[in-house]
């Protein structure tokens, strides 16, 4: 074991460049960070600077570093797909050759006569839409009525939103995870509930109760260290990914603010093990929803605090930075986008960053956890000795 704790922290659809196969994707030309802080006319970011975020993508306002702090680099997704899941497994060691499905034309009357069943109800939607503009459209009608809001996007969800005064959240869960069992042999990645409240379509608003069901993900690096008597906290969406699998506790979060503060209480809660946190605003409240002012907004609040939390690390601990697709503001559409993400690994260690290069797998960084905390592994390729030489 070279370091004791390590933290990853992905920061949820934060993309650095279309990859090869964008265009199988609709995706070509998407790049979330250079276009995002190119539309804001450049983003102050002294810390990931410092630690080589210029240098691996161009971005107005953060420049190359000589001597980058952090090993840097970035990395392309092997898995079919762009969304969190498929991202998040194959962080963890499980790559996904078999797409997802999807529903371009919304869910198949079998699908749709199942959820009435247990519903009670038949749902309104069942369409291609944000969730925004779902509030919008079927909002009021489902105060009027009390029928859930079934919808889909691009990506493997089967969405329940629901108004919190008409099915209260624990009611709306409990749905979801019938519809669970449901959509299992579909493939059908998440089943998430969205709970809402407002008074009409113009102050809807979704609150911070939202709860995915995912599909259960393969054996995977999460399990391996719980096996080996290792901590996992989990912070945000993690555990709702893994199914609580793989999992020793985990801290839900309201936001990215939420989401920092919880990660510095689980830092302080494991001795040996992973600290897995997900930054979800990046996606949720500004990529999808076309915000590029705020999405570097966000992206600004962070830095501060990493510089903080850094100082909080020991010689024992490795901090790990990803993402787990992009998610461009700037492009047509409010959909994830097929990109590279940037990786920065950094120990109080290293006395100047190297080039982790472009690496062929988000499992890349599973097969490090794994080298680094003496486990078997199978997949992608440890980065661990371009740390630390010895490893």
């Amino acid at each position: 074991m070279i370091f004791k704790r390590v933290v990853l922290i992905v920061l949820d659809g934060v993309g650095c460049g279309a990859l090869p196969d964008a265009d199988e994707y609709g995706d070509v030309g998407s790049n979330t960070l250079s276009h995002v802080a190119e539309e804001v006319g450049g983003v102050s970011l002294p810390t990931l600077q410092r630690l080589g975020l210029g240098n691996i993508v161009s971005m107005v306002g953060v420049t190359r570093s000589s001597a980058p702090c952090a090993a840097w680099g970035r990395m392309a997704e092997c898995s079919v797909g762009k969304d969190s899941t498929t991202g998040h497994w194959e962080i963890a060691g499980a790559e996904q050759r078999q797409p997802f499905s999807t529903y371009p034309n919304g869910f198949p009357a079998q699908i749709i006569a199942a959820f009435s069943r247990i519903a009670g109800c038949q749902p309104l939607g069942n369409v291609v839409i944000s969730g925004t503009d779902a509030l919008m459209k079927y909002g009021e009608e489902h105060l009027r009525t009390g029928r859930p809001i079934v919808y889909t996007s691009v990506d493997s969800v089967f969405q329940i939103a629901a108004h919190e005064s008409v099915i209260p959240p624990e009611q709306l869960y409990e749905l979801c995870r019938a519809m669970r069992e449901v959509l299992a042999p579909h493939r059908i990645a998440r089943v998430i509930a969205r709970p809402f409240i407002g008074t009409q379509a113009d102050n809807f608003v979704r609150t911070s109760r939202r709860h995915d069901f995912s599909l259960q993900p393969p054996t995977n690096v999460l399990d391996r260290l719980v096996d080996a008597k290792l901590t996992v906290a989990a912070v945000g969406k993690i555990d709702d990914i893994f199914c609580s699998r793989g999992i020793s506790y985990h801290y839900l979060t309201e936001n990215n603010r939420d989401g920092m503060v919880k990660i510095t209480t689980a830092l302080h809660s494991v001795e040996r093990g992973l600290v897995f946190a997900n930054l979800i605003d990046y996606d949720m409240l500004y990529g999808h929803r076309c915000d590029v002012a705020g999405f570097a907004r966000a992206l600004e609040e962070f830095d501060p605090w990493l510089e903080n939390f850094m100082q909080q690390l020991n010689a024992d601990d490795l901090l790990l930075i990803t993402a787990d697709h992009g998610c461009d503001p700037t492009m047509p559409g409010t959909d994830h986008s097929r990109e590279y993400v940037p990786l920065l690994a950094w120990s109080s260690r290293q006395v100047a960053g190297k080039t982790l290069g472009t690496r062929h797998s988000f499992s890349d960084i599973a097969a490090t956890l794994a080298h680094n905390f003496d486990l078997p592994n199978d997949v992608g390729e440890s980065f661990l000795p371009q740390l630390v030489p010895c490893a």
